[in-house]
């Protein structure tokens, strides 16, 4: 795909970067291709922004990644920036809750999405005029014009609230304001969508009707609206082809990309012969193990907090304590030369397929974790390093780039999974009050965690303590199952980039991610004192720069800032 945008950029079809600047959400000139060849290749330039990469400023893809490392784990209670506090240091505020609008990442962001929704506009309005295509083509390429410009939208909506909507008809871009929440334009392109794809494609990738009736069933979520979002979660469960993997870590692997789990996979590659543009998963680019001898990757950001490590630790039943209170006492400890596993109380296998830890044993790469040394600051960040995105090492040469970027690998980033689908139609259960669905929901996840293959040593032994069993009864009330099913949320999906907007969404961001803070900075000096603020924080700033750029209505930009900014 991004071959074909390549062509396109120097050809001077597409907005450069520059231009984008310039006029943030402008559009491009498609007199020529209203075909059916330039509309294809229009949205084959779509598809190629649902990594969050900008194809012409590869620094952008860290604010844009779609796995939101920065946005929704590194603000959360997963994870932590990594590397050294000066290095990429515009995530800091993001991370410690300073951040204002002239922060870079919070512009690049903005940059990042609202391209991607030119994009997709522009195979609407190609679309218009378009004669060589049969009126079915049309459809199917309207469709998934409008549910990749609702997935753009969503991430623009879940960093910045309100935003400016932009369609195919809008003619003067820089008068829109950002007034309300686009929830309901979301909704009308994915109802669209779900109603007019097919079910399946050959290409791997493209978004199909179980991807959008999916995708709408978050975006219901995401406003509270759960007697919505059941029936097509129902759906997606009982009647689209998705069953779950049998072993939890298979979901990470690549050998296991586009797997009979997965519902909507971002497509990573490497060594295609594609030359001066992001390749594989370049938005993940910093996120990987420290250059270290065992493993000589460059990389060191995103690290696993203490506080997501103590959320897998389980009680003598294999069940997770739920109502523990996060203190100085639940932070597990380690050996800081990965001599050993220090922690030998029970721990659900999934923390050791999702973080690097001292004294476990790395995938396969013949070693085990070894502490402070496979991160750059571990007094100010930790010892644990993200997993779910890395190679193998007998992959390595066939799957890794070579230069700077060593990790990047052709990991797909699995949007939605079957696994997703359970937990949400989980959830919908318990705010219905249908415990006992509810329950035998989450225990399907839990069963598959407890049947997956554990991380062991070379002779076999279990690198640690592990246990995890399902509830062995219904859950005894609505509030103990939100408990469970958000607990369960954490662990399945850990460090996947939606625990901050989960939490917002929850309603508890403030209160979960102040304990946090207050607990780990403790011990970790950068978050003492770091606060977050009910009311301000849930969301991040519109840009400086495109408040400025956007047009002004007497003398007054027609972008209003967020509150408390």
């Amino acid at each position: 795909m991004k071959k074909i945008i390549i062509t396109m950029l120097l050809g001077g079809v597409l907005l450069s970067c520059s231009k984008f600047e310039i006029k943030p959400k402008g559009q491009a000139n498609i007199d020529q291709l209203t075909t059916k060849a330039g509309v294809n290749g229009l949205l084959v330039g779509a598809y190629a922004c649902v990594d969050g990469t900008m194809v012409n400023d590869a620094v952008s893809a860290w604010a844009g990644s779609v796995s939101n490392w920065v946005w929704g784990s590194v603000a959360s209670d997963d994870a932590r920036k990594g590397s050294s506090m000066g290095d990429q240091s515009p995530i800091n505020p993001i991370e410690y809750f300073y951040v204002d609008a002239s922060n870079s990442y919070v512009n690049n962001r903005w940059r990042s999405y609202y391209e991607a929704v030119s994009r997709a506009n522009e195979v609407l309005r190609a679309l218009q005029s378009v004669t060589d295509m049969t009126d079915t083509e049309k459809v199917q390429v309207e469709a998934q014009a409008k549910f990749l410009r609702a997935h753009f939208y969503f991430y623009l909506t879940i960093v910045y609230g309100k935003v400016p909507y932009i369609d195919e008809n809008t003619e003067a871009p820089g008068a829109v304001p950002n007034d309300h929440a686009v929830w309901a334009e979301m909704e009308n392109d994915l109802k669209f969508a779900a109603a007019n794809l097919p079910s399946s494609w050959s290409d791997k990738g493209r978004a199909t009707s179980w991807a959008a009736k999916t995708y709408l069933a978050k975006v219901y979520m995401f406003q509270q609206k759960f007697t919505d979002a059941l029936p097509l979660l129902q759906d997606v469960y009982d009647n689209g082809p998705f069953t779950l993997m049998d072993s939890y870590e298979k979901n990470y692997r690549i050998a296991y990309n586009n797997n009979a789990e997965s519902i909507w996979e971002v497509q990573y590659a490497v060594n295609d012969g594609a030359s001066g543009s992001p390749n594989a998963n370049w938005g993940d680019g910093l996120v990987f193990p420290h250059g270290t001898a065992g493993l000589g990757i460059q990389g060191a950001f995103f690290q696993a907090t203490h506080n997501f490590v103590s959320a897998f630790r389980v009680d003598n039943n294999g069940i997770p304590l739920l109502d523990d209170t996060y203190s100085v006492d639940d932070i597990l400890p380690y050996s800081h030369t990965g001599a050993g596993v220090l922690y030998t109380q029970p721990v659900d296998p999934r923390l050791d397929h999702t973080v690097g830890r001292p004294g476990v044993p790395f995938l396969d790469f013949g070693v085990v974790h070894g502490g402070d040394s496979w991160v750059v600051d571990a007094v100010n960040m930790g010892p644990y390093n993200y997993k779910k995105n890395m190679f193998l090492a007998s992959e390595r040469s066939s799957t890794t780039t070579t230069g700077w970027m060593t990790g990047l690998n052709p990991n797909n980033f699995r949007v939605f999974k079957l696994g997703n689908v359970i937990l949400w139609l989980a959830e919908c259960e318990a705010e219905a009050g249908s415990l006992h669905n509810a329950t035998t929901l989450v225990n399907l996840i839990r069963n598959r965690a407890r049947q997956s293959d554990i991380v062991t040593f070379d002779d076999g032994t279990p690198a640690a303590n592990y246990k995890v069993e399902p509830y062995a009864s219904d859950f005894p009330s609505k509030e103990y199952a939100r408990k469970a099913v958000r607990m369960e949320m954490r662990l399945e999906f850990g460090m996947e980039g939606m625990r901050f907007f989960d939490l917002v969404r929850w309603g508890i961001a403030a209160e979960t991610i102040n304990r946090y803070l207050e607990v780990e900075g403790t011990i970790m000096p950068p978050l003492t004192g770091m606060r977050f603020i009910a009311g301000q924080h849930e969301i991040w700033p519109i840009p400086q720069t495109q408040i400025d750029l956007s047009d002004k209505v007497n003398g007054e930009s027609v972008l209003k800032q967020n509150p408390g900014y």
